[in-house]
């Protein structure tokens, strides 16, 4: 078990072999876990203090002059920055990778005010921008290593909670752009990212039990996503479930229903937050609040193989 905000601070000690790389904070280092690499850099690192936009917009600047900023703060703080993201980065398609940790209802009793439920699909709107969702501190590490050889911005969501290791030994499978099969079915294919994947994990065990063969995947990437890896499934499974720990508006489940009602139409059920705000509670409270857990995944995968007969 380990946090995926882990596996994105190892990868700033990582990458800092390279003078270019530079990292930005916005008062919580010690909470993304960008303060490691402040503690061994400190003449490459800079704290904007709480000026979420200022961050962006400074990371824009460095940018522009040839070095690679890695940028993080709590994920409902990024939309603060939205606009400088939009204009400052994403417009002039300028390198610059926001991370935003502590996102979805996951992060529990901090309450609605700081779970983010909408920041994947807000960054995703924008154009150049790539959107990760890592679901283990193994997969976040790679992922955020491959962002520095970019040419590109982009955001990624982390998690403060800890969630199990699903690529111990699975490294290489590891690709911005491309979803991950961790388990082979032909009923129902269980698309999920973040946390959600090994909820989806124990929801594919539970179906088992009931004798129907659930693939599960590992979307890791939602922009831009694997649409080849989703065409195949469509056709192998016939039914396919979406997990995210998200609003079902926009992030995950809306990317793969918007590629299947004009692509290859198939019964789609979307697990997520359904157009509500979360609550306080422990995390494993928010899960089952939200109805997002594992026995609602695997209650969806049975509407939607229901609707595929």
């Amino acid at each position: 078990m380990a946090a995926t905000r882990d596996g994105y601070g190892q990868a700033l000690l990582d990458l800092a072999g390279n003078e270019k790389v530079v990292v930005l904070e916005a008062d919580l280092g010690k909470s993304t876990k960008s303060l490691h690499f402040r503690k061994q850099y400190p003449d490459r690192t800079i704290s904007c203090g709480i000026g979420e936009q200022n961050m962006l917009l400074t990371a824009a600047g460095l940018a522009s002059s040839g070095f690679i900023p890695f940028a993080s703060t709590f994920a409902i703080f990024t939309e603060r920055a939205f606009e400088q993201m939009r204009n400052g980065v994403a417009r002039p398609n300028l390198a610059v990778h926001l991370c935003g940790s502590h996102g979805g209802t996951h992060t529990g009793t901090d309450g609605s005010s700081a779970q983010s439920i909408e920041d994947l699909a807000i960054f995703r709107t924008l154009p150049n921008v790539i959107v990760l969702h890592p679901c283990d501190d193994v997969s976040t590490r790679l992922l955020t290593i491959q962002l520095a050889d970019l040419s590109q911005p982009s955001y990624t969501r982390t998690a403060r909670n800890k969630t199990p290791v699903m690529y111990d030994g699975r490294e290489s499978e590891i690709e911005i752009g491309k979803g991950v099969i961790l388990k082979e079915g032909n009923d129902v294919a269980i698309i999920a990212c973040g946390v959600m994947v090994s909820e989806a994990m124990k929801a594919a065990e539970q179906l088992t039990s009931q004798g129907i063969s659930a693939t599960v995947i590992d979307m890791h990437t939602i922009k831009p996503l694997d649409e080849e890896l989703i065409e195949r499934v469509a056709k192998s499974c016939g039914a396919i479930v979406t997990a995210e720990d998200h609003s079902i508006i926009g992030g995950l489940g809306g990317a793969v229903a918007e590629y299947l009602s004009s692509n290859i139409p198939t019964p789609l059920e979307r697990v997520g937050v359904k157009d509500r705000f979360g609550e306080s509670g422990q995390a494993d409270e928010m899960l089952d609040l939200m109805e997002i857990s594992s026995p609602h995944i695997a209650s969806a995968a049975i509407r939607a193989i229901n609707r595929k007969k």
